[in-house]
C-alpha cells in the first residue's frame, strides 16, 4: 500500500487587510452606561439648584416656578 501525500500550495492572499476588534464584555458595557448616567443625572441637578438659587435671589417668580417644575422630576423619590 503506498503512502499518500499532502501538498500545500501558499497563495499571498491580496484583498484588503480586515482588521479584528475585541468585543467589549456587557458588563464593563452596563457598569460605564450606569456610571455616566449617574454623572449626568447629578450635574443636571447640580445646575438645576443652582438657577433655582439664583432666581430665588433675583426675586424672579417666573423663571423660578419653570426650573422647579423641571427639578421636581429630580427629586420626586
Amino acid at each position: 500500500m503506498k503512502k499518500e501525500r499532502v501538498v500545500y500550495h501558499f497563495y499571498p492572499y491580496e484583498g484588503n487587510v480586515l482588521n479584528a476588534k475585541r468585543e467589549i464584555s456587557f458588563e464593563i458595557k452596563l457598569s460605564s452606561r450606569m456610571i455616566l448616567d449617574e454623572i449626568c443625572f447629578n450635574w443636571n441637578k447640580k445646575m438645576l439648584e443652582e438657577k433655582i438659587n439664583s432666581s430665588i435671589q433675583k426675586g424672579n417668580k417666573e423663571d423660578f416656578v419653570k426650573v422647579r417644575e423641571r427639578y421636581l422630576q429630580y427629586i420626586w423619590e
